[in-house]
């Protein structure tokens, strides 16, 4: 029961993580069409934080994983 519990945590982890990182490209990708000179800036940024919450879905999923 412990582990299909964790599978489904994990499970959940990468979804969250995959609906995250969508919604940054999506608001990255508005933000470069309303002011194309800053793209430089919106792109690191938008890489920074996709980074973040790849970390954080990588420490649930590894969580996961020890609990079952």
């Amino acid at each position: 029961m412990g582990g299909s519990i964790a599978a489904i945590g994990m499970g959940l982890a990468v979804i969250g993580a995959g609906i995250g990182i969508g919604n940054i490209g999506a608001k990255a990708m508005e933000a470069i069409s309303r002011q194309p000179e800053a793209v430089g800036d919106i792109r690191s940024n938008m890489i920074l934080m996709a980074a973040l919450v790849e970390g954080a879905a990588l420490i649930a999923i590894v969580i996961a994983f020890l609990v079952a």
